[in-house]
């Protein structure tokens, strides 16, 4: 479906028109069409080989041309022709937070801004400051955008590596013909961090050519950076550099070992091995020149006499200590999941239907699914009003008694209002089966004020993306996680593990502290799509790097005990 790139170039023309200083009234019709097609679960293609472009809302005859040449081109003429009036990387400058159209244009016009190289050029010289209605605080912001921007050129999210590492590996599986054993991600990949540099991948072979010949020839790789019999580099898409070692069986757990830890992680485990008279590199543990352990990472630890540490929490955190106590969690599985209790549908900004939905949650094995869209005062999500919530619930409803493998529940994502009141009555919100409660405005004010003044609403159930945080985008709210989660302890409010790959929100540490507080967590996807559901696999990923077991999360728990320790059903 080319529903979102659609909506993406038309969400790039309001910005040009606004860049232009156009009519306020002409801005908005092409973020109105973009958010209709954004919102709709018709292909769009579809619908104009059917010549049904007229039936989308506020898509009149001069759109319709538009969007039907973007179909038949992948361009639109008007778009171009008026870009020659703008900076040669406009929208690599909008992408700036606080560096909108029209500060772009008064930076363009005084300043000559063109590129991000210019942006920094004059943020350092002072000039921005310098702009009318600019100021110390707002140039501030943009400058710390503009460094995040910058560091996710060099690192890109787990969101991505991961289930490319996943394709690769299944790739080599399929079409390399020699012997291979265990096949797996290493480095920041294995350890779930929020993002990586590149992707490692190990193959147990002792046929390292045949594999690093199948992989260099992988369709999506755009250049070989080095191809040798035991190791290669590539770059996919010429963006993602992904390595791959072959690895003989004897060495393969100690290599996993070695390019899985942190760094800090590796020097701990190094130095207690000096201690006890051996030494650990990529090929093995030894005692002198006798090789004494490195088939498996299991057999490097033992020698060590410390518990094996399950990869995530390689970090240099106090696992060596709890591994050397025998005091390790037992960790939270991806299995130990029963149900995504933060999911969207079409009822405010999701793109599929609730019964989409739910047959989505059906395949992956789940008990339950809840229905948590948008609360009426966010309208940019085209927020639910009680009206149209009333049918949600009818609908849902209607689809448990055609689904009998699945539970599905309804719920609300209530906005959080800066002086902490919430969208709608207890009268309303006793109807639902769950409710999340988040932060969608106000991001300058401190929220910890209103986020604990929704944890005391006895029908409020989870607080959502806790910290708001974007990790590409925006910076977190200022917020006390400290009295958050104290809060959380004495009101019986689970927080959320947003597992959005933008979000991962709570952070693992974060986690961690709510665990040692009592505190329940949630791990949901906020899913606005079907295939957003995979990415369950990131929070629990977020939640096993903060120490967390499934006796810490709501949703690894049977819908009955679940239900039994809302706060409404102990009031």
């Amino acid at each position: 479906m080319k529903n979102k790139d659609t909506a993406d170039i038309l969400d790039r023309f309001g910005d040009v028109l606004e860049f232009l200083d156009e009519s306020r009234f002409k801005i908005n019709a092409y973020r109105r069409a973009a958010r209709a097609i954004t919102e709709m679960a018709d292909d769009i293609e579809v619908m104009w080989n059917e010549n049904r472009l007229g039936d989308i809302p506020g898509v009149g005859k001069a759109l319709q041309e538009k969007i039907s040449q973007f179909l038949e081109t992948g361009r639109i003429s008007q778009l171009d022709e008026l870009l020659k009036q703008t900076p040669k990387d406009i929208f690599a400058l909008l992408s700036i937070p606080y560096f909108g159209p029209k500060t772009a244009a008064l930076a363009y016009q005084q300043l000559g801004v063109e590129t991000l190289d210019d942006l920094q050029k004059q943020i350092e010289t002072g000039k921005l400051a310098e702009l009318p209605n600019m100021g110390a605080k707002k140039v501030e912001k943009i400058k710390n955008g503009l460094e995040r921007r910058q560091q996710a050129n060099e690192r890109f999210s787990i969101g991505l590596a991961w289930p490319m590492a996943e394709h690769i590996i299944d790739y080599i599986k399929e079409n390399c013909t020699t012997d291979m054993g265990r096949i797996m991600p290493a480095g920041s990949v294995r350890r779930f961090r929020e993002t990586v540099h590149d992707v490692d991948i190990l193959v147990e072979t002792d046929d390292g050519k045949s594999v690093i010949d199948t992989f260099v020839s992988m369709p999506d790789v755009t250049q070989v950076l080095a191809a040798g019999d035991t190791k290669a580099s590539v770059l996919v898409n010429d963006k993602f550099q992904i390595d791959l070692r072959a690895i003989p069986t004897s060495s393969y757990g100690a290599a996993l070992q070695y390019f899985t830890g942190s760094q800090a992680h590796n020097v701990r485990l190094r130095e207690r091995a000096k201690k006890a008279g051996y030494k650990i590199s990529e090929y093995g543990i030894y005692n002198g020149d006798e090789q004494i352990g490195g088939k498996d990472e299991a057999e490097l630890y033992e020698a060590l006499n410390i518990d094996w540490v399950p990869p995530e929490l390689r970090e240099d955190r106090g696992e060596i200590e709890a591994a050397e106590q025998g005091d390790l969690p037992e960790l939270l599985t991806l299995n130990d999941i029963r149900g995504d209790m933060h999911v969207h549908s079409h009822y405010s900004d999701g793109h599929n239907t609730c019964k989409e939905m739910a047959v989505a949650a059906v395949e992956l094995g789940y008990e339950y699914l809840v229905f948590c869209d948008h609360s009426q005062s966010s309208t940019y999500a085209n927020g639910l009003s009680e009206e149209r919530l009333q049918q949600q619930i009818k609908e849902v409803r209607a689809l448990n008694a055609e689904l009998d493998s699945i539970e599905i529940l309804s719920g609300i994502e209530l906005n959080i209002h800066p002086d902490g009141k919430l969208d709608f009555p207890d009268s309303v919100l006793k109807q639902l089966d769950f409710v999340v409660a988040s932060v969608h405005s106000g991001f300058e004010r401190d929220a910890t004020e209103r986020t604990i003044a929704a944890m005391n609403n006895p029908f409020v159930d989870v607080i959502g993306h806790p910290t708001g945080r974007l990790i590409t985008r925006r910076d977190p709210l200022t917020i006390d996680m400290e009295r958050v989660i104290s809060a959380a302890a004495e009101t019986g409010t689970a927080l959320e593990i947003n597992a959005n790959w933008d979000r991962l929100d709570l952070k693992d540490i974060h986690a961690r502290q709510a665990v040692r507080a009592n505190v329940k967590l949630c791990i949901n996807t906020d899913s606005h799509d079907t295939g957003s559901l995979y990415m369950m696999v990131l929070g629990v990923g977020t939640a096993r790097r903060g120490w967390v077991s499934r006796y810490d999360v709501l949703n690894t728990m049977p819908l009955t005990d679940l239900r039994s320790r809302q706060k409404r059903n102990r009031m």
